[in-house]
Order: structure tokens, then C-alpha cells, then sequence
């Protein structure tokens, strides 16, 4: 009977503080046993059910530059980077030519909204409009494409007077 006893005492003593737990609240990604108050409440909810385990994550160590540069990233010369500087707008400039051109194809083939009916769409009234839709929606993303370049060209250094010729 006393042996018994021991077995339940120390059965009680190893099961209680498991049932014992505070209750636990998750606040977003964050789990704490502290009550939330002010305005975490609204954010914060109860865990019910099982134990929850969290298990911190390691830490990133603060690098400020890639290994070898001694801490900084190399700046290029003036005269380099105004190289750079010509390179890309050539390359902008270009860009832009292209998709102004093909803007014009695109319109010429829109029609203003009344293509030509190619021989596929005679009996098929829908594919026609399918067409049509397809054309419009190229219009407006070639359109886009040119204000974006155009954007480009102007953030480079004296953009503003070398994309005047709009």
C-alpha cells in the first residue's frame, strides 16, 4: 500500500506541472506566456491544445560589403561612369526606336478598332474579336513600354535634355 502511495506522489509530482502550464498566446509570429494588453490584444489569440516549442533561429552576422572589398564597394572613375552612362542611353535610345515602330505597325494593323478580317475570321465572327482584343491590349502595353524607357532615359544623368526629341 505505501509502495503505492510513492508510485502516485511521484507520478502526481511528474504530470502536474505539465498540466500546470500558463496559457500561451501567439501574437502574430511571436509566442508568449506575458497576457497581451493595449492594442496586441486584437492581434493576439489563445494556442489551445498542445505544448508549443519554440526554438530560436541563429543569428545573420552584419556584413556590409562582399568579402575582399575591404569593407566598401569600389566606385568607378567619373570619365567610366560617364562611359556607362553613354552606353546605356545608346542602348535606351534604341530600345525606344524599336518600340515606337512597333507601335506604328500596331496601329496600322488596329485600324482604329476595325482591322482587316483575315480569311479565318470570315465565318468566325469571334475570333475576329478575339483579335481585336489581342491588338488593343498590344497597343497599351507597347504604350506602357515607351513611358517606361522614356522614364529610364530621364533618370539618367541629363536626361531631361537628351530625351526632349520625344
Amino acid at each position: 500500500m505505501k509502495h503505492k502511495f510513492w508510485v502516485l506522489s511521484l507520478l502526481g509530482a511528474v504530470v502536474w506541472p505539465c498540466l500546470a502550464q500558463e496559457p500561451i498566446y501567439r501574437c502574430g509570429n511571436e509566442y508568449t506566456n506575458a497576457k497581451p494588453v493595449g492594442g496586441r490584444v486584437r492581434d493576439c489569440k489563445l494556442v489551445a491544445g498542445s505544448n508549443v516549442t519554440v526554438v530560436p533561429g541563429t543569428r545573420v552576422p552584419k556584413a556590409a560589403a562582399p568579402a575582399g572589398t575591404g569593407g566598401s564597394v569600389p566606385k568607378a572613375d567619373s570619365a567610366e561612369q560617364r562611359a556607362r552612362d553613354a552606353d546605356a542611353r545608346l542602348i535606351l535610345q534604341a530600345e525606344l526606336k524599336k518600340a515606337q515602330a512597333r507601335q506604328e505597325e500596331l496601329q496600322k494593323e488596329y485600324n482604329n478598332g476595325e482591322p482587316e478580317k483575315q480569311a479565318t475570321e470570315t465565318r468566325n465572327h469571334q475570333r475576329y474579336l478575339d483579335r481585336v482584343a489581342e491588338l488593343k491590349a498590344s497597343l497599351a502595353r507597347n504604350e506602357s513600354d515607351i513611358a517606361g524607357i522614356r522614364r529610364e532615359l530621364e533618370r539618367l544623368p541629363g536626361g531631361a535634355t537628351a530625351s526632349a526629341g520625344r
